[in-house]
């Protein structure tokens, strides 16, 4: 099998590199085994990249590891920061190219994939500014000694990467990495390898080091246990699934106890009182839960609405869910697209069997669109218990569940009833009930009067079982430099 082919999509044609990206080139995985990506619309082959196994993550991380010695550990911080901005203008550059492989392998469409790519440059930019101003302190400790701290590279970083936005997701984890001095392996999610592969060629042309960057396609279960488990690599990044996590949690204590941080899985209530301005609320509830088809892990899909509103909102909620277009992620007038895989597709529609079963009234949606393509209608359920499955577990699908609340401390109560705490939305024109609802949510992000609206200048990350560490900000390099105490003497003996 080649390391490229040509692909075909509606808006352009392209060359997608297919091999595993090691010291800035594209290679053969060791075994020789391929796997293939689908087209969730068509439910057809897109094509087959080359597999990594743990003999390539090994390599990868030889190659990592030589480049951090080496010749990325006598680079300035100034040339790490031009680097990410090369980086970045090359992906702009590329953007269209960028979206279209989006909506192909993942689905979404290329209206929202657009806005990714340009979320994924401006991180690299924004990471790319900082690399030049991470700094540590002088600490005045007594007159004859000099203390100060630097903050220093880890090392070597394994870094998993989820499929519902890859690209951006590609962005948020090398930004903040590279621009600390570290080196990368990270493994890009089985299901959408595409647009990982082809900005990894925008690595190369941006003129970093080789082995600085190294991208493997693999599965979970091999590729990315490998990078959980290795005795050398020093620090772990994943974000997906809360079981998962766990299991990542795991092999870095049973290894050589790497440093891990974890972005992973939501139930995040969206709490609309009585006096929202309805409208505003119906808005952003439905971007809320419907954005990126229900595909995210800070989706609002509990959707808490005051009793004094319930009816209006409900009837109206229904009336706007059942506006959302269905259909190609090519097409400008769509705004949802597929599940990205059959596997998440039968997980959501047996999501909403449970549903039924525990007897929430299913108002609009619960059904497959289409003949082809892994399409679920926009599906709201409302007198929702907040015990049901639907209320309780993560579906990362277009579901919303609607529960009724009395008053501000029963919303409270409900929406921090939960194993998750990522996200929160609070809908309300009363400030003092926004901030001191905020305050009391169990949660690491809250939008008030929007939802959804996520910055790479600000930290996100999760309470509870929603994760460890954050992303973005400057609170991301946190998580990529360790801390070095200097105390420096000046006097003399300190005994005669």
């Amino acid at each position: 099998m080649s390391l490229s082919t040509l692909i075909q999509t509606p808006y352009i044609r392209y060359e997608q590199p297919l091999g595993l990206f090691i010291n800035n080139e594209f290679v053969k995985g060791v075994e020789g085994k391929t796997f293939q990506t689908i087209n969730p619309t068509t439910e057809k082959v897109i094509t087959s990249v080359h597999e990594g196994t743990e003999k390539d993550v090994d390599i990868a991380v030889k190659a990592a590891r030589a480049a951090f010695e080496g010749e990325w550990h006598s680079v300035t911080p100034s040339e790490r920061g031009r680097l990410l901005v090369k980086l970045a203008d090359l992906i702009e550059r590329d953007s269209e190219t960028l979206a279209a492989i989006e909506a192909l392998d993942n689905g979404k469409t290329v209206a929202m994939a657009k806005i990714d790519v340009e979320a994924a440059a401006g991180c690299l930019r924004y990471y790319g500014g900082w690399a030049d101003k991470i700094h540590g302190q002088t600490i005045d400790t007594n007159n004859e000694t000099l203390s100060y701290t630097r903050h220093e590279a880890i090392g070597v970083c394994g870094q998993i990467i989820p499929w519902n936005f890859p690209i951006m997701m590609w962005a948020w984890k090398i930004g903040p990495a590279v621009a600390a001095g570290n080196t990368v392996v990270l493994k890009t999610a089985e299901q959408t390898p595409l647009s990982g592969l082809y900005a990894a060629k925008l690595i190369a042309e941006a003129g970093f080091p080789p082995g600085v960057v190294n991208i493997i396609s693999g599965f979970g279960r091999t590729a990315g246990a490998a990078i959980s488990s290795h005795m050398d690599i020093d620090k772990v990044a994943f974000t997906g699934s809360t079981m998962v996590g766990r299991l990542i949690l795991q092999a870095a204590a049973k290894s050589n106890l790497k440093k891990v941080t974890l972005e992973l899985g939501g139930k995040s209530p969206n709490i609309v009182f009585d006096d929202a301005d309805i409208d505003n609320a119906i808005s952003w509830a439905n971007f809320g839960i419907f954005y990126t088809h229900g595909q995210i892990c800070c989706a609002g899909s509990r959707l808490l609405v005051q009793e004094g509103i319930y009816d209006k909102f409900v009837a109206r909620f229904k009336e706007r869910a059942a506006q959302n277009k269905l259909g190609d992620p090519f097409n400008p007038q769509t705004f949802q697209g597929p599940q990205v895989s059959r596997l998440q597709f039968n997980r959501v529609m047996e999501y909403i069997d449970s549903g039924k079963k525990d007897g929430a009234q299913l108002a609009l949606g619960g059904h497959r669109y289409g003949k082809e393509g892994y399409f679920i209608q926009p599906t709201v359920f409302t007198g929702v218990d907040p015990t049901m499955r639907i209320a309780k577990e993560e579906i990362f699908g277009p579901v919303v569940a609607i529960i009724k609340f009395k008053d501000e401390a029963e919303a409270i109560k409900i929406g921090n009833d939960s194993n998750y705490g990522l996200a929160a939305g609070i809908h309300t024109q009363n400030v003092n009930t926004a901030i001191r609802v905020s305050n009391a949510l169990q949660a690491g992000t809250v939008w008030i009067n929007n939802y959804n609206m996520i910055s790479y200048q600000a930290p996100f990350g999760g309470f509870k079982e929603s994760g460890i560490g954050r992303e973005l900000g400057s609170y991301a390099l946190e998580n990529y430099t360790q801390i070095k105490t200097v105390h420096y003497r000046l006097g003399g003996a300190l005994f005669d």
